[in-house]
């Protein structure tokens, strides 16, 4: 079949995900015809399984600030054009009821379905058609365009997207397909690895933890000059929670992770006072009127701490303070793409127009979403740059 014979898309956008179906419901309103191409059984498959089932869909707080990216100005232009507010009247135009979980974090208040729903009926009014269980095996540039050889035979179009996200959580289907994409047309990738995940600990310090298994604890977690305060939860493979899976984006490893158990409090001038006042208490009850009762007790034994306070000295309580403030944990590791929430890396934005979010030198080829480097702290950031991209290419191609 020649390639003037085939059936001939204006966008054919691959990956039905959240930045795929954006583009898609985008530039079908502005009159492109539209084909979404997916190797899932149904879209939005990790929009399901996100903020526990409920969808962090964006962050009223979110900034250029909360991505990571080896060209952090990247992402400015996209984000400002697209903001949570413009998400947030799309949601509240679709009658999706939604919560405010933590300052900025909306979620939905039944399910993350509705935001599935909202982006399928999106398309659905835009006429942009949506294909699954539909694999594409080759791609090749057709001189006016691409043409695509697919499981369900070869197609055409004139500009083509790529949206296939990172490689985190496999069992969701994810692959480096759209990195192979890149590589084929000659742009760079940066390094990719897991983020916002979960870290695995050394065997002894494992064995002393993993008896509180479902244990959280309010932490402040620093390492590589970041710092987040939030809980930490003591898992039985090592420790997660929003403090482990923020930092977990800026460690690399070999790092240590320094963390504060009482961040908002003076340990040493405590537990002088707590000495003079009551000189039989101990280490433990000073932590356990701050953290849960088992950790406090669990973390006294590990660090030796015994007897009433009568009986330490001025030095003893200044180590002990610091032990407190500035315990020290190198992880063996982290869970990696299995548990990741993101995938750190991608395709190199230094390639790419920051407006359209296409290659620069190819402006019919584009790239959106997770597959570039450009990756947002926990708390819906990940899903604004989905929308933001998507948009910014749903309104060039």
């Amino acid at each position: 079949m020649t390639s003037e014979s085939l059936p001939h898309y204006d966008v054919i956008i691959i990956g039905a995900g959240a930045a795929g179906l954006m583009c898609a419901a985008t530039a079908g309103y502005r009159g492109r015809r539209v084909l979404v191409l997916d190797h899932a059984n149904r879209p939005g498959k990790k929009i399901l399984m996100s903020g526990g089932g409920r969808c962090n869909f964006t962050n009223l707080n979110s900034t250029p600030a909360n991505f990571l990216s080896d060209n952090p100005h990247f992402c400015i232009s996209a984000l400002k054009r697209y903001t949570p507010q413009d998400f947030l009247d799309l949601v509240e135009r679709h009658g999706v009821a939604y919560e405010e979980k933590a300052p900025g974090q909306l979620f939905c208040r039944d399910s993350a379905r509705d935001i599935v729903s909202l982006l399928l009926t999106e398309c659905e009014w835009a006429g942009a058609e949506i294909r699954m269980k539909t694999d594409v095996q080759a791609i090749r540039d057709d001189g006016d365009g691409y043409r695509l050889t697919t499981g369900a035979g070869a197609l055409r179009c004139s500009a083509l997207v790529i949206a296939t996200g990172g490689l985190s959580i496999p069992t969701m289907g994810a692959t480096g397909f759209g990195y192979d994409v890149a590589r084929q047309f000659g742009l760079a990738v940066r390094p990719t690895r897991a983020g916002l995940v979960p870290f695995t600990l050394h065997p002894e310090l494992k064995a002393h933890l993993a008896p509180l298994s479902g244990i959280s604890c309010p932490v402040e977690v620093s390492c590589r000059g970041q710092r987040f305060r939030e809980p930490m939860l003591v898992t039985h493979r090592g420790l997660s929670g929003p403090a482990m899976l923020q930092i977990s984006s800026y460690w690399h490893p070999g790092d240590a992770l320094n963390l504060n158990l009482v961040p908002s409090r003076q340990p040493r001038d405590d537990l002088a006072t707590l000495r003079r006042e009551k000189p039989q208490a101990t280490v433990e009850q000073y932590l356990a009127r701050r953290l849960p009762r088992r950790f406090a007790q669990a973390f006294a034994e590990l660090q030796g701490w015994r007897g009433p306070l009568q009986g330490y000295r001025n030095a003893d309580l200044e180590r002990v303070a610091e032990a407190l403030s500035q315990w020290t944990v190198k992880p063996a590791g982290t869970e990696g793409y299995r548990t990741a929430e993101v995938t750190l890396g991608g395709v190199d934005t230094r390639q790419l127009s920051s407006k359209t979010m296409a290659v620069l030198d190819r402006p019919n080829l584009f790239f959106i979403g997770e597959v570039v480097d450009v990756t947002g702290h926990l708390g819906g950031h990940n899903f604004q740059w989905a929308w933001a991209s998507g948009v910014a290419a749903g309104q060039a191609v």
